[in-house]
């Protein structure tokens, strides 16, 4: 596949195509070189100057979908995070998860008393030797970024709430206080910068190095029912309505099959996509 074009970004910007770029993409789903090489082929001759990375993205699953379609699930985790929805909840709910797999234990929009007024954290984690508030940032559109005014704000308030169990003497012996800040996106420089400098714990979707939201997806093996392609759109805002946000939840019949009223071949379907999806 040829190299001498450059696409457009989903923030609008330029940049050169880089084919071994696409080929981690689709190696970090699972295809194997064989299918990798496939694609690619099946690309070349199809891009052309300027071309919209979510083109290519596209066509590149729609060709996995052929093939594999749990390897076209993985593939599509990225966008499977815009498609939450607009209202954030199912993001925070999807954090959370994560946060589980650790070990945490785990409440989400809880209201807290600080010293000067009351916040709304999007979910409170924590363990022996840790307590953490995590601010989750949705953002429903590709090539948005969280600018610096965000983790300012969060700070802020992060602090308010650390004054208060400080004057009331309620940590626990020898527990650390975090604030995290996490968004589905990316950071600009200046809001990376101010997180480091005020030891606030940013995550974006390739942020930091190592820990990055797309890093802790793969680690604890866990991919959103929107990645699921048995299921229609509206069959999976049903399910993100109630709160059902993990492709697992759906690897067995349950409260969410009757939720959809699929017929038995569809579920089974559903349940054989998810199982796959989630394999170790």
């Amino acid at each position: 596949m040829g190299n001498d074009f450059t696409v457009t970004k989903a923030s609008g910007q330029t940049e050169a195509f880089d084919e071994e770029k696409l080929r981690r993409s689709l190696r970090r789903a699972g295809a194997d070189e064989l299918i990798v090489d496939q694609i690619l082929e099946d690309l070349s001759g199809q891009c052309y100057e300027g071309i919209a990375t979510k083109a290519i993205f596209k066509r590149a699953f729609k060709l996995l979908k052929r093939q594999h379609r749990p390897v076209a699930a993985r593939y599509t985790l990225k966008q499977a995070m815009f498609d939450f929805g607009p209202s954030g909840f199912p993001f925070e709910d999807f954090f959370a998860e994560i946060l589980k797999s650790q070990g945490y234990h785990v409440a989400t929009r809880q209201l807290l008393p600080g010293v000067c007024v009351q916040h709304e954290v999007d979910v409170v984690a924590k363990n022996e030797e840790q307590l953490i508030w995590v601010e989750c940032k949705y953002h429903p559109v590709a090539g948005s970024v969280s600018n610096i005014k965000i983790p300012l704000y969060i700070h802020a308030r992060f602090r308010d709430l650390e004054q208060y169990l400080a004057t009331k003497q309620l940590l626990q012996k020898g527990q650390v206080v975090e604030g995290w800040l996490v968004t589905n996106t990316r950071f600009s420089a200046d809001a990376c910068t101010y997180g480091q400098c005020a030891g606030m714990h940013l995550i974006g979707w390739n942020y930091p190095t190592k820990g990055s939201l797309r890093e802790l997806v793969d680690k604890a093996n866990l991919h959103p029912i929107t990645c699921l392609t048995h299921l229609t759109r509206q069959e999976k805002n049903r399910l993100l309505e109630h709160s059902i946000v993990i492709s697992k939840t759906l690897k067995q019949p349950g409260r969410w099959s009757e939720l959809l009223h699929l017929s038995a071949e569809r579920r089974d379907k559903v349940m054989q996509e998810a199982r796959a999806l989630c394999a170790e």
